[in-house]
C-alpha cells in the first residue's frame, strides 16, 4: 500500500530559483526509503515540500488526501513528523520538554503520553537520565537522539529525516541507524536524506538518486549498493 506519492511537484524558493522539476517519489506503508545524490541536488527541498516548508505544483497523496499547498501543523496533524538537518532541538528546553512540546498535534484530545515517553526511554535511555538537562549542553549524538525521539512523540506515520548521521562520530552512526531500523520494524514509515550513502542504502530497502532536481534512478537499495556508476559518484569505490 502507498502511503506517500510525490507526483510530478515541482518547487522553487523565494528567490524564484527552481529547485525541484517534476520529481516523482514514493513510500510503501512499512517501508525505508533513502534519497541520495550530491550537495545541492534537491533532497532536502524534497522533505520540505512534502512538509509544507516549501511551496510548490504537482501533488503530494499522503494517506490517499492531497496535502501539497497544506499548513505545516496540518500535515503534521495527519501524521508526519521530520529530523531537520542540524537537529533543531530547543536549547533552552529540557529535554523532557523537548519531547513534551511535539504532542502538540494530538495531546489537546486529552490523550496521555506516558506510553509515548516510555517508547522513546526505552530506545534512547540516555534520554530518561538525563530528561531535566536542557538541550543546549546534550552532546552532538544526544541532541539527535532528542530530535528523533521528538518526532517519535508527534505520533507519525512518516518520519522524514534529514541527515540523521551529519556530525557524529562514526560509532554512534551505527547505533542511530540501528535505532532507525528498529523505529521502522514498529510500523513507522521512513523517508531518509543521507550523506553516508553507503550506510543509508543498507538498512534502506527502496533507493531514489536525485540529480539537478529531479529523479534519475530508482531501484532496491540492494541493487544500487552493486551499481558501479552509483559506487564512483556517491559510494567512494
Amino acid at each position: 500500500m502507498q502511503l506517500l506519492e510525490v507526483r510530478d511537484v515541482s518547487a522553487a524558493y523565494p528567490d524564484g530559483v527552481e529547485v525541484l522539476h517534476r520529481i516523482n517519489i514514493a513510500v510503501r506503508q512499512g517501508e525505508m526509503v533513502t534519497l541520495i545524490g550530491a550537495n545541492g541536488a534537491g533532497k532536502t527541498t524534497t522533505l520540505r515540500a512534502i512538509m509544507g516548508l516549501v511551496r510548490g505544483s504537482g501533488s503530494v497523496m499522503f494517506a490517499g488526501q492531497d496535502i501539497l499547498g497544506r499548513e505545516t501543523p496540518d500535515i503534521a496533524r495527519l501524521g508526519i513528523s521530520m529530523v531537520p538537518e542540524g537537529r533543531g532541538v530547543f536549547p533552552g528546553l529540557s529535554v523532557y520538554d523537548n519531547l513534551r512540546v511535539a504532542t502538540t498535534p494530538w495531546f489537546g484530545r486529552g490523550k496521555s503520553m506516558t506510553d509515548d515517553l516510555d517508547r522513546v526511554f526505552a530506545l534512547f535511555p540516555i534520554l530518561a537520565e538525563r530528561r531535566k538537562q536542557l538541550g543546549w549542553s546534550l552532546s552532538g549524538g544526544q541532541q539527535q537522539m532528542l530530535a528523533i525521539g521528538r518526532a517519535i512523540m508527534a505520533r507519525p506515520k512518516l518520519m522524514l529525516l534529514d541527515e540523521p548521521s551529519l556530525g557524529l562520530a562514526p560509532n554512534l552512526v551505527e547505533e542511530v541507524f540501528e535505532k532507525l531500523k528498529s523505529i521502522n520494524e514498529q510500523g513507522v514509515s521512513i523517508l531518509l536524506v543521507e550523506q553516508n550513502a553507503f550506510m543509508a542504502l543498507e538498512y534502506s530497502s527502496l533507493a531514489y538518486v536525485i540529480e539537478r532536481g529531479t529523479v534519475s534512478q530508482q531501484m532496491t537499495s540492494a541493487a544500487l549498493l552493486q551499481d558501479e556508476s552509483i559506487k564512483a559518484a556517491y559510494l567512494g569505490g
